[in-house]
């Protein structure tokens, strides 16, 4: 049965020339749990928001979008409120009180439902998320991880017939991530609820999703079953196949065209991985790690910092010391409210320390978080220009980070991709030195995140010294030179990126939990291509 069906679709926003949308023709059958993927700008967001009325953007429309057979226009505003639950990337948007127990209850309190009703819908929904342990918290002494389960727990509690999210694990750490995919695969499976979301943790998505829908450039280009839908992304030869969860990847790489089944989930790729080094006699010794020692100039040092936010609240950060050397590329990971984001803030001289002292060899520059933060200008053009550089220098920059189409559109009407390039290549004009970014993958789709890791790495070679604060634990494996964990304020490990990823059991990628009872040193998806003798960029 039909929840959703898109016919026709087709949205320009005001102030763009090309469609957002084109043409969209999708059904949505009740049961179905769909992962929408695509790179930035795509249009998934967009397509989420025509989803739930009261979220629909601004700008020129043309098709039909039917709700269980009925016009979504027609809809009435308690059926569209109660039956679509749709979960915002940022759940800072969309808690609105102050305590956790107020929270559940407040859109019950919306539907008008009575006391007896909204007290054993909350305490249901409480016992189900395992919320009762933290029920009585204010909101703001949650993690991110907390704050996201009790956004999606609030919705649950209006028993929508389909739930719609947007990157819900976006700024969640891989750990509180996990949880959150696992709390919709129970939503999906034991409650029956259809749901749609984005995301860019394909690796755990596509073991959840029943059915995978691939959009770039506003048009849909693939529909299926998720191993359906990455193979036809790399007979396509599209970038997009890039995303795809490792053991697709590596079986691409490794494997002829009809070479048995493409592994999806990691516990297929471990069983293939172990019966092809067993045919072709490949020892696990094939992949051991080529050492790189490199010591440069201290260009940031941090001596026994201790930080808290007021005079009577706990600390933030206890006793931190660490020190960045020019031509590296620190990575910072950690859980949320770990200290990851104060530590760079109290580096960048943000906040300032109650103890402990910041020994900064040059000018620091830092990338926030929100990259909506950084932004003056009227459009993005008047934004960068505030920035003095030279002609030469700005065409550059605005090529580099794939600006062009875009200058002459206000920053905040930007995609979160597309906005967190053009912080980037604000902060890229200045040409930094000493440059700490604050979780600078987020909402960039793989084949641009190779492109940044680029940017990077030649600001390292020719001497910077780059911090990030990071929770793509793929993305660091592969381009960090050094990692560093935070735990409850404190640094609990430090290591070259090798030795940190392969002793890791959760703090680790999707290649280590894959290989690493057969190629115990494998950390990327490149090492276990090289040991399998193909190619590898």
């Amino acid at each position: 049965m039909e929840i959703f069906r898109i016919d026709g679709l087709t949205f320009t926003y005001p102030t763009r020339e090309i469609p957002a949308l084109y043409d969209i023709n999708l059904t949505v059958n009740r049961g179905d749990f769909v992962v929408l993927c695509g790179p930035s700008g795509c249009g998934k967001t967009t397509l989420l928001r025509h989803l739930k009325p009261t979220a629909a953007p601004y700008g020129k429309k043309s098709g039909n979008i039917l709700f269980e057979g009925t016009q979504l226009e027609s809809l009435s505003a308690y059926n569209a409120a109660a039956k679509i639950g749709f979960v915002r990337q940022s759940c800072e948007n969309q808690i609105v009180t102050d305590k956790v127990w107020h929270e559940l209850a407040f859109g019950l309190e919306s539907l008008g439902l009575n006391s007896s009703v909204i007290r054993l819908r909350v305490a249901e929904m409480a016992y189900f998320f395992g919320i009762h342990t933290w029920f009585y918290q204010n909101v703001s002494e949650l993690s991110g991880g907390q704050k996201q389960i009790l956004a999606l727990a609030s919705i649950m509690a209006m028993q929508p017939d389909v739930l719609v999210l947007d990157e819900p694990t976006a700024q969640l750490d891989p750990i509180a991530a996990g949880e959150l995919l696992s709390a919709l695969g129970a939503i999906h499976q034991k409650l029956g609820v259809t749901v749609i979301m984005t995301e860019h943790r394909l690796e755990e998505a596509f073991p959840l999703a029943t059915r995978v829908v691939a959009l770039d450039g506003g048009r849909v280009i693939a529909d299926g079953k998720p191993r359906e839908v990455g193979l036809r992304l790399r007979e396509q030869n599209m970038g997009m196949f890039s995303a795809m969860p490792t053991p697709m990847r590596v079986w691409a790489a490794c494997c002829a065209e009809n070479d048995g089944d493409c592994p999806v989930t990691v516990r297929e790729g471990t069983a293939w991985l172990a019966r092809k080094m067993a045919d072709e006699g490949i020892s696990s010794k094939q992949c051991e790690p080529a050492l790189r020692t490199r010591i440069n100039a201290p260009a940031l040092t941090l001596h026994d910092i201790w930080f808290r936010y007021g005079k009577n609240l706990p600390d933030i950060l206890k006793g931190i010391s660490f020190t960045v050397h020019y031509g590296e590329i620190t990575a910072i990971l950690g859980g949320n409210g770990s200290g990851k984001t104060t530590v760079l803030s109290v580096a960048a001289e943000i906040y300032k320390q109650q103890r402990g002292k910041v020994i900064a060899d040059k000018k620091v520059y830092m990338l926030p978080q929100d990259p909506q933060a950084t932004f003056i200008g009227k459009t993005v053009s008047e934004d960068l220009r505030l920035i003095k550089s030279c002609p030469q220098e700005y065409s550059r920059v605005i090529s580099l980070c794939r600006l062009d189409g875009f200058l002459d559109c206000h920053p905040y009407d930007l995609s979160g991709g597309e906005q967190q390039r053009a912080a980037l290549a604000k902060l890229l004009l200045a040409q930094p030195e000493i440059l700490l970014l604050d979780e600078p993958t987020k909402g960039l789709d793989a084949e641009y995140k190779r492109v940044f890791a680029g940017i990077l790495r030649e600001l390292a070679d020719a001497g910077a010294a780059i911090v990030l604060v990071s929770h793509d634990i793929e993305f660091c494996a592969e381009y960090a030179d050094r990692c560093v964990l935070f735990f409850d304020g404190g640094m609990l490990a430090e290591n070259d990126t090798r030795g940190f990823f392969g002793g890791n059991y959760f703090y680790t990628t999707s290649a280590n939990r894959m290989a690493r009872t057969l190629l115990p040193h494998a950390v990327t998806v490149n090492d276990i291509i090289r040991a399998l003798g193909g190619d590898a960029p």
